[in-house]
């Protein structure tokens, strides 16, 4: 089969470190080394369009996002049309359904080329409008319905749309969208293996060989529902004085869970690290005991599987994509959603047995390789073509 020219669309990139962003620069390393050739069109500001701009990455700047100031919403991407077709693209392939993703609509259209389109994130769960939308219930309720509305017309006009988990397949086709294939977003599994060591990550953060350390990793923002770790951290740092939690991340509720930690009296044994570097990610969860992700806004949720893929047992939220990927007693455990007790009791148990784990945590990954998933993937892009 012939070698492609893939356009990558998105409005989340460097040096944003987040799923989405992970997942594209994951597929076009994976892609590159097949032959094929991946250019990506995001949104950024002035800052970083000169750093991060390359002949192979398109930038285009625009307003910061003001509920979430690391993302940037382009204004005028909708020439890149022309850059496509000097470009000889073959697909587009758009990593959202907003603003850049709309250019990516258009663009194909106009080219008359495949568009294939990832949904990453849950635009119209619960917390997201809590916290993002409007406070005035009639605005509030209206904005969910256009929201709701856009991401089906969205979505429709797509050749093939990938879920990243067979729960948000089904979501997909309650809303009345179409044409949906799961596909896993993947990982580098020559990044992220048991050979990493996490002891230099342990003493920089000065963590004692006795300790016990709780890791929580992404965007501090208030639909991750991290007040749920917290509340659990409590119950178990009175129990354990051995036990340290490390918070790694930045967002918008940064200062919010912080002023939480010391509302809650944990503070003194949390550590929020801020922003954390691609290359101390594996080192990061080699350091780790286990990993607790309490989020319910998850359509897949890397972090899992990159913690799982150092051997580390991870505790998480049984709903959607968390569910399908925590299997009790095997690579880690479930907790009821929202319930802290729960929370504490599961992380306990992992912690008093977290060799029980290893072997199906890193088996559970593997099935996530970059190898496997690119597969998968091009079957898709070769069939829509």
């Amino acid at each position: 089969m012939k070698n492609l020219n893939i356009a990558f669309y998105t409005d989340a990139y460097l040096p944003g470190v987040d799923g989405v962003v992970t997942s594209i620069l994951t597929f076009k390393d994976e892609l590159e080394k097949r032959g094929h050739k991946v250019y990506i069109f995001a949104s950024t500001d002035s800052k970083n369009k000169k750093k991060y701009g390359r002949k192979d990455v398109f930038l285009y700047t625009g307003l910061k996002f003001q509920p979430y100031p690391q993302y940037n919403v382009a204004l005028f991407p909708y020439n890149s049309v022309i850059k496509l077709n000097e470009l000889n693209i073959d697909l587009i392939h758009a990593q959202t359904p907003m603003v850049m993703g709309f250019a990516g609509l258009m663009a194909s259209k106009l080219l008359n080329k495949p568009l294939i389109s990832s949904f990453h994130t849950l635009i119209t769960n619960k917390p997201i409008v809590d916290a993002y939308y409007p406070k005035n219930k009639h605005l509030k309720r209206f904005a969910t319905s256009s929201v709701l509305r856009y991401t089906k017309f969205f979505y429709n006009r797509c050749d093939r749309v990938i879920a990243p988990s067979e729960s948000i397949n089904k979501m997909l086709r309650r809303y009345g969208i179409s044409r949906v294939e799961t596909i896993p977003n993947a990982i580098d599994l020559s990044r992220f293996n048991t050979h990493v060591s996490g002891s230099r990550m342990r003493k920089s953060l000065g963590i004692k060989p006795r300790q016990k350390m709780v890791l929580y990793l992404g965007r501090l923002s208030r639909e991750k529902k991290i007040e749920v770790l917290f509340k659990a951290a409590r119950i178990l740092m009175a129990k354990d004085r051995n036990l340290v939690l490390v918070v790694g991340g930045t967002g918008p509720a940064e200062n919010h869970y912080k002023s939480l930690a010391r509302k809650f009296g944990i503070m003194e044994r949390t550590m929020f690290m801020g922003f954390v570097g691609r290359k101390e990610l594996p080192r990061l969860y080699a350091a780790a005991d286990v990993f607790c992700l309490p989020s319910t806004f998850e359509t897949q949720g890397v972090v899992l599987l990159e913690a799982m893929a150092t051997g580390k047992p991870v505790v998480g939220a049984d709903y959607l994509a968390i569910s399908e990927m925590v299997v009790n007693g095997k690579n880690g455990e479930k907790f009821k959603p929202g319930d802290y007790t729960d929370c504490a009791k599961k992380i306990e148990k992992v912690l008093n047995n977290t060799g029980h784990y290893k072997h199906e945590a890193v088996r559970t990954a593997s099935e996530f390789s970059k190898e496997k998933v690119t597969d998968r993937l091009l079957d898709v892009y070769y069939s829509v073509l």
